[in-house]
């Protein structure tokens, strides 16, 4: 059976977007293919080791993320829905527990609005994220556009 997306409500959802200057189909390749992804992902300083990444619905992601000054992050997650070249969604089944909804909306041939969505259970699991996390990920959509800069050469 598949996992549904949560329904949420805006005190339990952390949401940060941005429009990047690439082609909806570059960024969403940024977000699906490993070897894009691994270079990009997490804040600033952060590195990535991929175990595994099945992009499928129902297929796995595990990483560990390096964290120069307090050690390694184990994550797991699982795809729970996919749709080429709009919209990816995870759910982790590692501490903290949420799920990820991202969206790519063309905004014209060569811009992308991207929405980052992190889904909380309720609004206190959300509120113990909050105030570090929305930094962290402009930081994240700061590594993802030097990518694709990279993957436009």
């Amino acid at each position: 059976m598949a996992t549904e997306i949560i329904v949420t409500t805006p005190d339990s959802e952390i949401v940060s977007s941005r429009i990047v200057n690439a082609p909806q189909k570059l960024v969403f390749r940024a977000w699906s293919e490993p070897e894009h992804l691994k270079n990009w992902w997490g804040p600033t300083g952060f590195t990535n080791t991929f175990n595994e990444f099945d992009f499928r619905v129902g297929g796995k992601w595990s990483f560990i993320m390096h964290d120069p000054e307090k050690g390694n992050y184990p994550n797991e997650c699982e795809f729970i829905k996919i749709e080429k070249p709009s919209l990816i969604a995870w759910k982790r089944h590692s501490k903290p527990l949420f799920q990820v909804l991202a969206t790519f909306e063309e905004v014209s041939d060569e811009k992308t609005k991207i929405v980052f969505k992190m889904l909380f259970n309720s609004g206190e699991e959300c509120n113990k994220l909050k105030p570090f996390v929305i930094d962290k990920n402009e930081e994240n959509f700061d590594k993802l556009e030097k990518e694709l800069k990279a993957m436009c050469q």
